[in-house]
């Protein structure tokens, strides 16, 4: 009971300011944490760093406001690039466009 009551004075000797930031802080892991693990629970497998999401869900929940941000900086694969489609009277015109303007491709085999 005793600790409870010198923590509680602790916590009321310390600056506004700086409670403030401390809240500011608390505040912004948990938002970090949450948007991580829903981002990880709706990312394929295949586009997580090192394949196993059940690692990255330790980093993110044990590593505190860092395994967020690792997470974020290196535990997720862009998607692969998809091509663009065409519509099916447009392709030849595009392709005589794009030869008129930089001239017609040097490989022969992008044709």
């Amino acid at each position: 009971m005793e600790a409870d009551v010198i923590e509680l004075a602790s916590l009321a000797a310390m600056p506004p300011a700086l409670l403030a930031a401390l809240a500011v802080l608390a505040v912004l892991q948990i938002v970090l944490d949450v948007v991580a693990l829903v981002d990880l629970y709706r990312r394929p497998t295949s586009q997580v760093a090192t394949g196993n999401k059940w690692i990255w869900v330790a980093v993110i929940v044990l590593v505190n406001l860092l395994g967020a941000i690792l997470y974020f900086a290196i535990g997720r694969r862009p998607p692969p690039a998809a091509e663009p489609e065409r519509a099916p009277g447009q392709s030849a015109r595009v392709e005589k466009i794009v030869d008129s303007l930089y001239g017609p491709p040097d490989d022969p085999t992008k044709q």
